[in-house]
């Protein structure tokens, strides 16, 4: 009985401690040990292979302890010591089978010996070890006194997979060298080796290019709308502090440089760059733009080569990233330049023609000791000789790569783009992801390097980032990291718990997990109201709301049970996390009317991807906002919307509205034209109206606004029907030109 009791306890004290390891990404193998090691006011740390570059790993652990830790006196001793108390860094070649970044660490309670068969590994176990230690070490002010102790383990560890990176696009926000740089460490911390960072977009140009200085006078700022001036860019001296800043810290730092498409700032810089030759502004609204560089003019394929040059002269990476997607053909369908490269070159089309002009510089960087990377657009056409592809949108880029035996990054929208709101990417989304495609056999799959996580910034500025990438990057890391018969959600999601006290000690304002409230509106036509019900989508929070237009804060009602709409209602909502101030701010609005919950009867289907609450979207009576993602919009791809509503019976109406949303930019349109029928009977219908668009399709801003018709004298009818006229296709001044266009319904108000 006193054997079972102790074994008992020894289980629980092993849970307990276990609880307390908090290290992300999870190790491959972690023994926890009986007692603890105590920092105090004194530690010798030992370069036992007496190595320059390992007495860079040894400043860069004294440095840390120094700033954060209070550990007042710390030296660092070369060569190896007969003392047995102390932190200890040892190269050991013997284990080459853990790879450049695997490491083992092992803590006792008078030793720390850190082990790797490269300086990498050692700098990942220097993690770990930081990772043990309390939270408030990570703070500004560190720890307030020596003396503290950090559990005795051993771990051994390395990496699932080589290419473990974020994307950071400074392109269409700038991000000042600072934050960057602050980016650079949280990587490093999460053993997150790669930043690519995002230099060159349609909205401004942010590398100083000293062959081309119009690029940074003009083409890294832009004249918003207000009259405002909004840019900036690197200099090649801050380009190099970055640089060198990553190198210490193991992060290789992979610029972009977009190319043909996305180069309006390139453009309206030099305008001899494209093929109309005409001067353009920096563009100021988010897109694709149909003015790309000019594929038939030997003077642009200059001067990217010279920009391509001094961009190698600054980043050491081996490999450098053009871009190569979202490139309208449109201008070079009409270009006669364009035209005699296809015919000279005897290639089929635009995408033959954007290949051969990729393979110009996949050939010039080959030359130049570098590797060209490119999204997966740059396999239609064919794929230049030495080209890695970064597969986005799915997983197919990375498929047709690594079976055509070329190298593959792996960043699907489905899981990877964290500019996406948390209701489409949670954090268990991210965790499920899987770098290498099923479809792939054994020898294709070592054609996958890895993955990234990408944050593109047009809804992004640098206040937003930490909302957007915490703490669905702590998912991403492990993912790249850690073994998959390693991981476990549940497991996983505790360890986050355990990481939000350190996220905050090092000054990042974290988002959601998952998706932070759930509305849930159910309609009683008996009675006339709609039942609003909130949800909690996230432990650890509070739902406060308002109904008077003002935005809510702790002060504001406090959610406890379901709201009432009886006629109309507009709804603003805040869920506020207990332990900081982050927030997500919601507002809904809602409508009973003649029409509510009555199911229309569509001629033409809506878009299965964009389809609302399906049947019922359109009048359920929660009005969308101008979120086209919120969940409430219904897609018309190409085809009109025509919805008949049958009232039950005939019935007198005075007010005829249905609701639509423009976001030009990503090809949904106002109907041009919106007609309005009556009947008793639902087959001979009369005509009591027609409306158009109210605004023009040119302004890009997202807009809602609802085509109203009121009757002068009251109208009895059954059957109400709506029939919105689709543009068809893009116009053609239109980035998407050609393409279907779309129109996205809300609500149909029959009053």
């Amino acid at each position: 009985m006193k054997k079972t009791l102790f074994i008992i306890l020894i289980t629980l004290f092993s849970m307990r401690l276990n609880a307390q390891i908090k290290i992300i990404p999870q190790p491959v193998e972690i023994e926890i040990k009986k007692g603890f090691f105590v920092f105090d006011n004194k530690l010798i740390v030992y370069n036992t292979a007496n190595d320059s570059s390992v007495n860079s790993i040894a400043v860069y652990l004294k440095e840390t302890l120094i700033n954060k830790g209070k550990v007042a006196d710390i030296q660092i001793v070369n060569g190896a010591a007969k003392i047995k108390k102390g932190l200890f860094l040892f190269i050991n070649k013997n284990l080459r089978n853990l790879g450049d970044e695997g490491y083992e660490l092992n803590i006792t309670q008078s030793r720390i010996d850190i082990t790797a068969s490269h300086i990498r590994g050692l700098f990942y176990g220097v993690q770990s070890l930081r990772q043990l230690l309390p939270a408030e070490f990570e703070s500004k002010t560190g720890m307030t006194k020596p003396g503290f102790k950090i559990p005795c383990v051993e771990i051994t560890d390395n990496p699932k997979f080589k290419w473990r990176g974020m994307l950071l696009d400074c392109g269409r926000h700038f991000m000042d060298k600072e934050f960057v740089k602050r980016y650079i460490d949280l990587l490093a911390y999460y053993k997150m080796n790669t930043l690519h960072w995002h230099l060159t977009e349609d909205q401004g140009w942010r590398i100083e290019i000293k062959k081309y200085p119009k690029l940074t006078e003009i083409g890294s700022w832009r004249t918003e709308a207000d009259g405002s001036r909004y840019g900036g860019f690197y200099s090649q001296d801050e380009i190099k502090e970055v640089v060198e800043y990553a190198k210490e810290r193991f992060v290789n730092v992979v610029p972009e440089i977009e190319l043909p498409g996305h180069s309006v700032a390139a453009i309206a810089s030099y305008p001899n760059l494209s093929c109309t030759g005409k001067q353009i502004d920096v563009e100021t609204q988010w897109g694709v733009f149909k003015d790309i560089y000019c594929a038939g003019n030997d003077t642009t394929i200059n001067f990217l080569k010279d920009v391509l040059t001094e961009v190698m002269s600054l980043f050491p990476s081996k490999y450098i990233h053009i871009g190569g997607d979202e490139a309208p053909k449109y201008r070079w369908e009409n270009c006669t330049k364009c035209q005699s490269r296809i015919k000279n070159n005897v290639l089929k089309d635009e995408h033959e023609l954007q290949s051969w002009f990729i393979g110009q510089f996949d050939e010039f960087l080959s030359q130049n000791g570098r590797k060209l990377i490119g999204w997966d657009e740059i396999l239609e056409g064919g794929l230049s000789k030495g080209a890695t592809v970064q597969s986005w949108r799915g997983m197919e880029g990375a498929i047709a790569a690594a079976r055509s035996g070329h190298d593959a990054i792996v960043s699907p929208t489905s899981h990877a783009y964290f500019d996406y709101d948390i209701s489409n990417i949670n954090l268990e989304k991210v965790y499920s992801f899987n770098p290498i495609p099923d479809e792939l056999n054994e020898n294709e799959r070592k054609h996958i390097l890895g993955g990234e996580c990408n944050l593109w910034s047009e809804r992004a500025p640098q206040e937003k980032v930490d909302g957007r990438m915490f703490p669905r990057i702590l998912a991403m890391s492990e993912v790249l990291w850690t073994y998959p018969e390693k991981r476990n959600f549940n497991e996983f999601r505790k360890r986050v718990q355990l990481q939000y006290p350190v996220l905050k000690a090092l000054g990042v304002t974290y988002g959601f997990e998952r998706e932070p409230l759930k509305f849930t509106a159910n309609t009683d036509i008996s009675k006339k109201l709609i039942l609003v019900n909130l949800e909690k989508g996230q432990e650890g929070t509070d739902i406060f709301y308002t109904t008077s237009g003002i935005k809510p804060d702790r002060k504001a009602l406090k959610y406890s049970k379901a709201i009432v709409a009886k006629d109309s209602l507009k709804l603003k909502v805040a869920v506020l996390a207990n332990d900081n101030d982050n927030g997500f701010y919601y507002e809904r609005s809602f409508k009973m009317s003649k029409s509510t919950a009555l199911i229309p009867k569509l001629k033409f289907p809506y878009s299965q991807n964009y389809k609302a609450n399906g049947d019922n979207a359109l009048t359920d009576g929660v009005l969308g906002t101008e979120n086209f993602r919120d969940g409430n919009w219904q897609g018309y791809e190409g085809v009109d919307m025509i919805a008949v509503i049958d009232l039950g019976k005939e019935t007198e109406i005075s007010t005829i509205s249905t609701g639509f949303l423009q976001s030009t930019p990503s090809w949904i349109f106002f109907p041009p034209q919106l007609e309005y029928f009556i009947s008793k009977d639902g087959v001979e219908f009369r005509s009591i109206g027609v409306l158009t668009a109210p605004v023009s399709p040119k302004d890009v801003d997202n807009l809602v606004k609802y085509y109203t018709i009121n009757l002068p004298i009251k109208a009895k009818t059954q059957f109400v029907k709506v029939v919105a006229k689709n543009m068809g296709s893009c116009p053609e001044w239109h980035p998407g030109a050609g393409g279907k266009a779309w129109i996205f319904a809300d609500e149909i108000i029959i009053e």
